[in-house]
């Protein structure tokens, strides 16, 4: 077996990286969320993030690929984290490909200072943590759960007639505002508060990370990589009395594909008990009807014991897929 460092330049490493990704995906979750290729190909072919470096590595026996690992390095937070992906085929479980690439992960966060690994797993509904093969590896290599979130899917086109008429009471005081792949700049000031305030507010459990500060260059420099391979659409609540908004919502399209992936949800705690959760979620579920009528279902993950926002996925009709378990090493 050999371990390679893939150069995403590569056409055919590339094309054989996400293949492998897929085959694991639809092995293990049939209802998971998946990127499509464009968007992968347009995320890795950009210039060096200056947030994040990715290295993206290979497990290959005789000539094929068996599994694949990818370690995101955080540059300028969380410099003590390493971000890991790590998938093997079905075919080449139980066979040393895992740990052989965890070697290398652990070679690499060891070169840059890196004592916090953390990797995401999901366990479909109605398997035990305890059981899934995911658990057993990460327990052989001392990683323990330490964030949970349901994995939550809503089939479109969905019926949201019941909540129309329990959101216009947020019109009266709130106007909705909308746009793309750019945050107009008259509400940069306030997107980047709320996009602090999210990652604050976002439940975390014993992960050991610190909140990311926004400010306009973090900004616009997400906006412009993310547009590259995915749709975005936001919706923000402005108080029409004085202008300040109140929250927002955020989806993202991966370009190429048909499905929808849920992003932030925020309201300022100021705002709250005023149903702008929904009407945020209903305007930007109205432009994927209106302008993107392929996608066929939007997924979203939300912590087990944030019960308002599960009772406002509840009301759309989300339903529970799976459990995503946030695994962490520390050493």
């Amino acid at each position: 077996m050999e371990i390679i460092e893939i150069d995403v330049r590569n056409d055919a490493a590339r094309r054989e990286f996400f293949a492998v990704e897929q085959e694991v995906i639809h092995h293990d979750l049939p209802d998971g969320w998946e990127r499509t290729y464009e968007s992968f190909e347009k995320s890795v072919l950009q210039p060096d993030n200056p947030y994040r470096r990715a290295t993206r590595l290979a497990a290959v026996v005789d000539g094929a690929w068996v599994g694949t690992a990818e370690v995101g390095l955080p540059l300028k937070d969380n410099t003590h984290l390493a971000e890991v992906e790590l998938v093997v085929r079905p075919h080449a479980r139980r066979t040393g490909v895992g740990r052989a690439l965890f070697a290398r992960v652990e070679e690499i966060c060891a070169e840059h200072g890196r004592t916090t690994s953390c990797v995401e797993m999901h366990v479909p509904r109605g398997v035990a943590f305890e059981s899934s093969p995911g658990a057993r590896f990460g327990r052989t290599l001392g990683f323990e759960s330490v964030h949970q979130e349901d994995h939550l899917v809503l089939d479109l086109p969905a019926d949201v007639s019941h909540l129309e008429a329990a959101s216009a009471g947020a019109g009266s005081a709130y106007e909705i505002v909308l746009w793309g792949e750019r945050c107009p700049d008259e509400h940069v000031a306030q997107f980047c508060a709320m996009r602090t305030q999210m990652a604050n507010d976002v439940p975390t459990g014993e992960m050991d990370i610190e909140a990311v500060v926004f400010d306009e260059e973090r900004l616009r420099t997400g906006e412009s990589r993310l547009a590259q391979g995915w749709i975005p659409i936001v919706a923000a609540a402005r108080r029409r009395d004085d202008g300040v908004m109140g929250g927002y919502s955020m989806l993202m399209l991966p370009r190429g594909g048909d499905l929808v992936l849920q992003d932030d949800t925020l309201v300022m705690p100021e705002h709250r008990g005023h149903r702008l959760g929904t009407a945020l979620k209903l305007a930007t579920l109205e432009v994927v009807r209106r302008e993107h009528p392929e996608r066929r279902a939007i997924h979203t993950w939300t912590e087990p014991d944030n019960h308002a926002m599960q009772r406002t996925n509840a009301d759309f009709g989300f339903t529970p897929r799976a459990r995503l378990h946030e695994l962490q090493r520390q050493s």
